[in-house]
């Protein structure tokens, strides 16, 4: 019944098709069916790849409704309807059977649909081919996730050991270039002083970075109630404070998120390193007097961290208008040393996912051109 009424529908609209290969569609009693799948399905036209039949999860999934849909081709939908077109072909011409595949998705103004796709043939309606899609950005998240967690925990491994290799040595290369400063004054060799001052100040340097290599390593984990707006709070205060002039740092706060268990100077520290970040590479837009930084906060609820599903979740996006992440480095910026600035550290980032991670949360990036937006994920409820 319900694709006889839009078979009138689009009579109506004056496609002027005929009309027999929807009634077989009909007649082949697979639509109640197709009705109450949680899951994606649209049927297509074999000769033309219209849609004949979308469920109410399609119009969920596409933004439309099912009289929007069933006027529309299948590379009228998607921008890179190629990606799938060779597939539902080769369907369509008896070739497969079914086929089973990842695609991305990508529609004008709207994120692009990670999916998993199944495309079959209809044996009780051969003039249709079916497609099923399952969204696949959760089963994504979580391969990402466990990559990042397991790259994390070796990175974390190499950068202690390798901190406490040059940590030791440091300390004898600082001390000798001490006694030769102290031999050099004796003798009134104060030129040659200079040397001995750089090599003291590199040591103290590398000191420093060896240091913060370690930081998360050396302080006990202090665990109570921590309000994210007092912490969101201290960060802007801070960065208001280093940049009092052309940056704005907007605030959208929901006072519904309760109080998460957790450290709140490492928080602190996470959120302050982002933020920073987010203003040196705002620099140009600031001496231009319209960089921007949002704190967003929200709850997220049914969301699946390190492999937890979790009722609720803390989710905070750190949002800027900068010039976004450079390229080569987008899929880098977590390991330790990586920077897109010259005079960067390459630390921040790493220290940030670091704490996150010690907080059972997550921590992912989306970036381009004039929007940059971290989201951190943190356990409110598992």
């Amino acid at each position: 019944m319900v694709l006889k009424n839009l078979i009138k529908a689009r009579k109506g609209h004056g496609h002027g098709e005929p009309l027999s290969d929807d009634v077989q569609l009909v007649e082949s009693g697979l639509l109640p069916g197709f009705e109450a799948l949680p899951t994606v399905v649209l049927v297509l036209e074999k000769r033309t790849l219209r849609v004949a039949f979308a469920n109410p999860s399609a119009e969920s999934m596409l933004e439309m409704s099912r009289r929007q849909l069933t006027q529309m081709a299948w590379h009228e939908m998607f921008s890179n309807a190629d990606e799938l077109m060779e597939t539902i072909t080769a369907i369509a011409d008896h070739r497969f059977n079914a086929t089973h595949l990842d695609a991305v998705l990508e529609r004008p103004g709207h994120e692009p649909l990670h999916v998993h796709a199944v495309v079959g043939f209809l044996e009780s309606a051969q003039e249709y081919v079916l497609l099923e899609l399952f969204e696949n950005e959760r089963h994504l998240r979580t391969d990402r996730e466990e990559r990042i967690h397991d790259l994390t925990a070796v990175n974390k491994q190499l950068i202690r050991n390798l901190a406490h290799e040059i940590k030791n040595p440091l300390g004898g290369i600082r001390g000798a270039a001490q006694l030769l400063e102290f031999e050099l004054g004796a003798r009134e060799r104060d030129e040659l002083r200079e040397y001995t001052q750089v090599v003291i100040k590199e040591s103290d340097r590398l000191q420093t970075l060896v240091d913060r290599l370690l930081e998360p390593h050396r302080h006990p984990h202090i665990v109570g109630d921590v309000n994210i707006h007092e912490v969101c709070e201290r960060v802007r205060a801070v960065i208001l404070a280093e940049f009092p002039r052309g940056l704005t740092v907007v605030r959208d706060y929901d006072v519904s998120v309760p109080d998460l268990r957790g450290d709140k100077e490492q928080l602190i520290q996470a959120v302050l390193n982002i933020v920073r970040n987010a203003a040196e590479a705002l620099r140009e837009r600031i001496s231009q007097g319209d960089a921007r930084i949002e704190l967003q906060t929200r709850i997220a609820r049914k969301v699946t961290i390190a492999k937890r599903l979790c009722k609720l979740a803390l989710d905070l996006h750190i949002i800027d208008n900068g010039p976004g992440i450079p390229e080569e480095i987008r899929d880098r910026i977590f390991y330790p040393l990586v920077s897109g600035r010259e005079d960067g550290s390459g630390l921040g980032l790493t220290l940030a996912q670091t704490f996150v991670q010690q907080h059972e949360g997550l921590i992912e990036v989306d970036s381009r051109p004039g929007h940059t937006e971290f989201q951190i994920l943190l356990p409110l409820d598992c």
